[in-house]
Order: C-alpha cells, then sequence, then structure tokens
C-alpha cells in the first residue's frame, strides 16, 4: 500500500506524487504504461534498499530501457516542406534535414533520393509494405491513407540531396567513403554546409580528409562579405594543389570579381604558388606516362634488338608480331568469358604464355620459310618483311574483321593510385612498367646465364667466328628470330591493356623500335632500356609543350644528332672484330 504522506515523506512534490496512480498493488500495470510512474515507483523502493540491493533491483529495468528502440523525431514542419510548391524551398528543406547529422536525417535523404518516399496532405510518408511510416515521428499512421501519392524529385533536389548526403556521410566510420563525400564536395558544399565542416573538422583525425575540408571551407568563405575572412581564405586555398582552385583563385586577381586590393595581392601570390605546384604534378604525370610508352617501346624493341643484332635482319614485320600476341589476348578473353566465366579477371596471366608462344611460332614460321633465304641482302630483307607485314595485317582484316576490337582490363588492372590532386597513375600502366623490367630481367639472365645467350652473343660479336668455333649459327638464327618474335607478342599483350586491338596496331610502334635499337646500339640490353625510356619521356614531355607533331619532329633530330656523335649508338658493343 502507497499513500500520499508516505510519499510526501520521501521528498516527492505534489506535482510528481499526482504523476504516481495511487493504487492498492504497486505493480499495478498502469504503473507500467506511464514511464514517469515507473520512475516514481522505483525512487521510492531504491530509497528503502541497501547498496547491492538496489543494483539487483535496478538491473532488469535499466534492459528494458535500453533495449528498448530509439527513434529521434524530426520536426514536421521542416519535413513537410520536403513537398513545399517550390523547389527553393524543398531545397531548404533538404538542407535544414542534413544539418542534424542524424541517423535519421541521413535514411530520409537517403530514401528521398532513392524515390521511396510518398506524401498525404502535408506528412511524408515512406511505406514498408502496407505499413505508411510518418518519418518526421517514425510512428506508424493508421489507418492507412487513402490519398498517397509518390513524392517527385527534379534535377536541382537531386543535387541538393547528393550534397547534403556527402556532407553526412563525413561522418562515417569508413575512411574512404568519407574521402569520396569529401571530394564530392568541393564544388557542391555553400555556406549552409558550414556548420557541418567546422564539426568534421573538430572530429576529422584523418590528415588527408581534414586538407580536403579545410580547402572546401576556404572556397565557401570566398564569398563571405568580410575582406578577413576573404583574405584567409585566399591564403588557405594558396597551399592547394587542386586545378579547380586556379580558377578561382585567377577571379580574384581582377578587380571587377574582388574590391579589396589586399585579398587581390594576396590572390596573385597565392596563385603563382599553386601554379608552380601544378607544373610539377604535370611534369610528374608527362614522365609517368613517358615511362609507360617506354616500357611497350622497350618491350617491342628487346626482340627487335635481338633479330637485328643476331642476323643483321630489318624486320619490318615486327610490328604485326605485336598485333599477334594483342589478338591472342583478345582470344583468350573470349575463351574465359564463354568457358570460365568466374575466372575472368585472370584471363590476362593465361594469355602471356598464349602471346609468347603464338608470336614465337609466327616468327619461327617466317625464317624458316622467307627470311633465311634473305641473309646478307638487306635491301630485299626490309621489302621482303614489309610485304610480310601488309599479308599479316590482312589475314588479321580476315580473321577478326577490320574494326578495332576491346580488350576489357580485369579488376586488379582497373583503378588508378592518386599521387597528388593533378596526379594519377592508372593501375594498368604502372603494372605494365613493371611487366616489361620483368621480361628484360628474364632476357638478361638468358643472354648472360645460359649457353643458348651465349651462342648468341657469339654470333651477335663475330658470326664467322662463331661457326668456326661450331657454333650452329643457323640453328641460332631460327632461335633468335622466334625468341625476338616472342617477345614481341608480350608486348602486344601489354598493349591490349591500354589501347584498341586491330589489324594496324603494331604501325605505330615498328619506327620507333627500330629508333630505340639504332639509338641504344646493337644488340644491347642496357641501351635498349635506357633509349626506350629516354625517347618515351622526351616524347611526352615535348607534346605537353608543342604537340605530338612537333615532338616527333624534334625527337628524330635528336637521335640523329646522337648518332652522328655515336654510330654504334650508346652503348657500342665491345670487341676486336669490325666489319
Amino acid at each position: 500500500m502507497v499513500n500520499i504522506s508516505f510519499l510526501q515523506n520521501q521528498g516527492f512534490k505534489c506535482a510528481e506524487i499526482d504523476q504516481y496512480p495511487a493504487r492498492s498493488h504497486p505493480l499495478n500495470c498502469s504503473i507500467f504504461k506511464n514511464f514517469f510512474g515507473v520512475g516514481m515507483f522505483l525512487k521510492i523502493r531504491i530509497k528503502m534498499l541497501s547498496n547491492l540491493s538496489r543494483i539487483v533491483f535496478l538491473l532488469p529495468f535499466f534492459l528494458i530501457v535500453f533495449s528498448l528502440p530509439a527513434y529521434a523525431a524530426l520536426d514536421p514542419e521542416i519535413v513537410k516542406q520536403l513537398n513545399a510548391e517550390t523547389n527553393e524551398e524543398k531545397v531548404a528543406s533538404i538542407k535544414n534535414i542534413a544539418l542534424l547529422g542524424t541517423p535519421e536525417a541521413a535514411a530520409l535523404l537517403q530514401a528521398m533520393a532513392d524515390d521511396a518516399l510518398s506524401f498525404s496532405g502535408d506528412t511524408i510518408i515512406r511505406m514498408e509494405g502496407d505499413r505508411a511510416i510518418n518519418v518526421a515521428t517514425g510512428q506508424e499512421i493508421k489507418p492507412l491513407p487513402e490519398n498517397i501519392e509518390t513524392l517527385v524529385t527534379n534535377n536541382s533536389t537531386r543535387r541538393a540531396l547528393n550534397a547534403s548526403l556527402s556532407l553526412l556521410k563525413l561522418f562515417s566510420p569508413d575512411r574512404e567513403e568519407r574521402i569520396k563525400a569529401a571530394k564530392s564536395l568541393e564544388a557542391s558544399a555553400d555556406a549552409l554546409s558550414m556548420p557541418i565542416l567546422d564539426q568534421v573538422l573538430i572530429k576529422e583525425s584523418d590528415p588527408e580528409i581534414k586538407q580536403i575540408i579545410t580547402l572546401t571551407r576556404a572556397s565557401i568563405e570566398l564569398k563571405n562579405p568580410d575582406p578577413a575572412k576573404r583574405l584567409a581564405a585566399v591564403k588557405s586555398l594558396g597551399e592547394s594543389n587542386h586545378p579547380d582552385v586556379k580558377i578561382k583563385l585567377t577571379e580574384l586577381t581582377d578587380p571587377a570579381n574582388e574590391p579589396d586590393a589586399g585579398v587581390q595581392s594576396a590572390a596573385k601570390e597565392s596563385l603563382a604558388s599553386l601554379e608552380k605546384r601544378l607544373l610539377v604534378g604535370e611534369s610528374i604525370s608527362r614522365v609517368f606516362t613517358g615511362l609507360s610508352l617506354g616500357s611497350v617501346l622497350l618491350l617491342a624493341a628487346l626482340g627487335l634488338a635481338i633479330t637485328y643484332g643476331v642476323m643483321g635482319i630489318i624486320n619490318m614485320a615486327h610490328g604485326e608480331l605485336l598485333m599477334v600476341g594483342a589478338y591472342a589476348t583478345y582470344v583468350m578473353q573470349g575463351i574465359f568469358r564463354t568457358h570460365f566465366p568466374e575466372y575472368i579477371d585472370w584471363y590476362v596471366l593465361a594469355a602471356i604464355p598464349v602471346a609468347f608462344f603464338s608470336a614465337g611460332l609466327v616468327g619461327i614460321l617466317l625464317e624458316r620459310t622467307v627470311i633465311r633465304w634473305l641473309y646478307g641482302r638487306p635491301l630485299e630483307t626490309l621489302l621482303t618483311t614489309w610485304g610480310l607485314s601488309l599479308i599479316l595485317i590482312q589475314s588479321a582484316r580476315v580473321a577478326f574483321g577490320p574494326q578495332n576490337l576491346e580488350v576489357a582490363n580485369p579488376i586488379w588492372l582497373s583503378g588508378s593510385i592518386e599521387a597528388m590532386s593533378n596526379v594519377v597513375l592508372p593501375l594498368n600502366r604502372i603494372i605494365i612498367i613493371g611487366f616489361a623490367f620483368f621480361v628484360l630481367a628474364l632476357m638478361w639472365v638468358l643472354l648472360n646465364r645460359t649457353r643458348l645467350g651465349l651462342f648468341v652473343r657469339a654470333v651477335t660479336q663475330n658470326r664467322a667466328m662463331a661457326g668456326c668455333v661450331g657454333v650452329p649459327t643457323a640453328r641460332i638464327d631460327t632461335v633468335a628470330f622466334g625468341l625476338g618474335s616472342a617477345i614481341a607478342g608480350l608486348g602486344g599483350v601489354a598493349l591490349s591493356q591500354i589501347a584498341n586491338v586491330g589489324p594496324d596496331m603494331g604501325q605505330g610502334y615498328i619506327v620507333d623500335a627500330f629508333m630505340t635499337v639504332v639509338l641504344g646500339g646493337v644488340g644491347q640490353l642496357a641501351g635498349a632500356v635506357w633509349a626506350a625510356m629516354g625517347l618515351g619521356i622526351v616524347t611526352k614531355l615535348i607534346e605537353g609543350v608543342a604537340g605530338a607533331v612537333i615532338a616527333k619532329i624534334v625527337v628524330l633530330a635528336i637521335i640523329i644528332a646522337i648518332i652522328q656523335k655515336r654510330p654504334q649508338g650508346l652503348f657500342a658493343i665491345k670487341g676486336r672484330f669490325v666489319d
């Protein structure tokens, strides 16, 4: 039994006493229906228990309370504006909901982005099967409204939704998701986003994300009417490496866009500093692209260096052996798609030996049937191999069609690494560079640590003397030509991952491959490496300034100048035999 005098003696106020239903049994179910009544009941009982008994007594209560689902109600006045008559009101409502920064707000905006919201009158509804949920309160609406219509979004509201969802994703525990959200906000954030950006800067510990948010905040501050804040924003943007910042700073150097002279001066200084860093980034990108081009040239030149060095054959069909390797890769892609779809991402690895042996067999066939009869006749060999290249091109057109074919990159060759804001390194090119040097290492081992390599080097330096001491020069010619052709096939595998596969794809590399061999020195691996990488880097650096045509002319002029000074190339063969 509980009476009023007992409650007053325990220190309860009259208002609290009125909330407690004074009935005969303290555990009457009506008490549990009133949460405050439960509190009154517990307060009375706790005062009559010892400390240990209090803990035991409270434990079931807290288990019940904390197991209840929590829902932070949204402001109905803000939520109903999602169905306002004007786009401006809808956008304002979206941004106001995003500023709440709660999971309920994120869920509501995501549902709107997914076209999962409806409305009935002024009430915004989310349908869950046959149940209608009021998104502002989280409560089910009973009975089910009859006039439910879909909430329609347009382009302007979707842009606001995407920006607002990006703001809320800044609080995600996933670092990659936060970085992606921060980058998407660089162009879409506005003054209404400032409170959330300030919260992110306080909570965020990742330096890369903090830098992006700081620059985004500075971009917003450029529109602030206070010159001091604009000045601080300009200085902050001067530390950026992002190309888009250059446009903003350039606009501020114009008095028509920025009336404050101090801000104009700071914008010019920040712009000069930014341009220097962007130039460094652009140079790094060009050097990397040059290394990628040099890797393909290296794979083409390695095989050509062997055939030209051993036999003195100017093989104009060497570019078509690249094509053979590329088509072998395309065929393997088709086989994996048809028969092994679950392993499609590994077709490139299977294509490497197939391309190697396919191009090698084509090379051996050409050598044994045509080229072997033309040794010592360089002009006839040049014309004959040019004719063979035309035959191979037409054969590819008959077999695969004249159009270019696409070879898709597997997942592990897709994507890129962002070294700087304006330096993005594609994974396929990084792996191609590594692959080229891997093949180079195998070639070095073959030529310097095997009996076949010893014979090849002997024939390259002095064919007549090698034949006199028992080296089978004719067999070495066949093996060397097949090996050079097989390496060209590996170059075709690499080329298929960065370019389309077509009948004419080898034509664009044969001249550069010959220039690489001549510049580096006939039969010299070190010369081939330096020449290929040098030609690739110089070509791309000049292309960035003067264009592709001027780059070709300048590179050719450089090669002519070097050959005049060093006719045997950068790395001449050392020996006592002179033709």
